[in-house]
């Protein structure tokens, strides 16, 4: 049992400690931004040495290891995006009353940059471990990737919960191409989706001929699927999400309350 649970609880820790960490800094006046990045693209190029050099480790620690790695990759993404170093040509908000293919285009133009990188940094997690047997770094990027495309697009479709409380002032004008919506057609799908490569995952997971790395590795990803499961649930629930990080958006106490509009 423990094979699998102190995979997943290292999981929900390091999930809920990292957001933490990243919305706090955030947060921060735009002064501290350089050194925040600083530190984060040096835990970036440690975290794509360290795929290269644990890609032919096949042991319970090389699936540690690829996790963190990835993650830490994941997590230099959206401290680029929260710290507006790398969002999309279009800073300003959405146009009033557009819809359809201009209110795409404007959104589109708001993250161009951001989903740019996030193929970049794919990419180079890619080339790091080409070739190995050790790639549950990519795989955890690319879950990271998928449930993030996910919620982008639920948020951009409409959905009771935005979690706008992430966004720093100087991202506020994002909040323009958010919809408050009951629910949308997108959501079930996700949740289907995800529900059913977290089953997939858990099964490679508590197969019979399963190697202490694949035992581990599955385990770490099926949990961090879970979790990326929780918040589309959060995304409908009458509680807000950003209930688990008040500790990370304390660095934005003294900003105001985002005005809540009504729910479609």
């Amino acid at each position: 049992m423990a094979e699998h649970g102190l995979p997943a609880l290292f999981t929900l820790f390091i999930w809920w400690f990292s957001t933490g960490v990243i919305l706090y800094l955030d947060g921060l006046r735009r002064e501290t931004f350089r050194w925040t990045m600083l530190g984060a693209t040096t835990l970036l190029l440690a975290a794509l040495a360290g795929l290269h050099a644990s890609a032919w480790d096949t042991t319970t620690r090389g699936a540690y290891l690829g996790f963190i790695c990835g993650l830490l990759v994941w997590a230099w993404i959206e401290t680029a995006f929260l710290t507006g170093l790398v969002t999309g040509p279009n800073r300003s908000a959405c146009p009033p009353g557009a819809t359809g293919w201009p209110r795409l285009r404007a959104a589109l133009g708001a993250v161009l940059w951001h989903e740019i990188a996030i193929m970049v940094a794919a990419a180079a997690i890619a080339v790091a471990t080409w070739g190995a047997p050790n790639r549950i770094g990519l795989w955890t990027f690319l879950a990271f990737w998928a449930m993030r495309q996910s919620a982008k697009l639920n948020v951009y479709l409409g959905v009771r919960n935005l979690a706008e409380s992430f966004l720093p002032d100087h991202l506020r004008y994002l909040e323009s191409f958010f919809r408050r919506r009951r629910m949308n057609a997108l959501l079930p799908v996700s949740l289907l989706l995800g529900s059913v490569a977290c089953v997939l995952l858990m099964q490679s997971a508590i197969a019979a001929d399963a190697t202490p790395h694949e035992v581990a590795g599955f385990t770490l990803l099926a949990s961090l699927v879970a979790l990326g499961l929780l918040e589309h649930i959060f995304m409908v629930m009458p509680v807000p999400a950003d209930a688990l990080w008040r500790w990370g958006l304390a660095s934005r106490k003294d900003r105001p309350a985002p005005a809540t509009a009504p729910v479609a």
